[in-house]
């Protein structure tokens, strides 16, 4: 079963590891996620639910190639990187915790290997990698995906 890695890296740094991911190899990076059983896509439709989640509907959402090097290594634009951060703090009228709500309603899309309860994890982990995106040290979210 294929799995995507998510990670924060520089893009050097990620043309790398994707090169190493390329070739069979390794264990998660130290700052990424591994999801077994999605794609690309999968992480796709997270961004359109993070965004509309936090009333950020309609940006471009849809990963980018990084390097003609590398097809299985895309890069997350940055409006999605500020959507899935913006989960672990976006103030909500009522009650509900959005973070859960992004999390059920991905769990709930198509062929999704998992349910809601590792789903939540999955999606707080990717909060938490959003959030340690830094411009200044010239870091980015990238996807590598089998």
């Amino acid at each position: 079963m294929g799995f995507t890695e998510i990670f924060v890296a520089t893009h050097d740094a990620a043309l790398k590891r994707a090169g190493v991911l390329d070739e069979g190899g390794s264990a998660p990076a130290v700052q990424a996620v591994r999801i077994p059983g999605i794609s690309d896509f999968e992480v796709e439709q997270l961004g359109d639910l993070a965004g509309t989640a936090v009333h950020a509907g309609g940006a471009d959402y849809e990963l980018t190639m990084v390097d003609v090097s590398s097809d299985s290594l895309l890069a997350v634009p940055p409006a999605m990187v500020r959507a899935l951060a913006d989960l672990l703090s976006y103030e909500t009228e009522g009650e509900g915790n959005i973070l859960d709500d992004v999390a059920a309603q991905w769990a709930a899309q198509d062929d999704m290997p998992f349910g809601a309860d590792q789903a939540r994890t999955y999606v707080q982990q990717l909060a938490e990698l959003a959030g340690s995106v830094d411009d200044s040290e010239r870091t980015g979210l990238y996807v590598w995906s089998a």
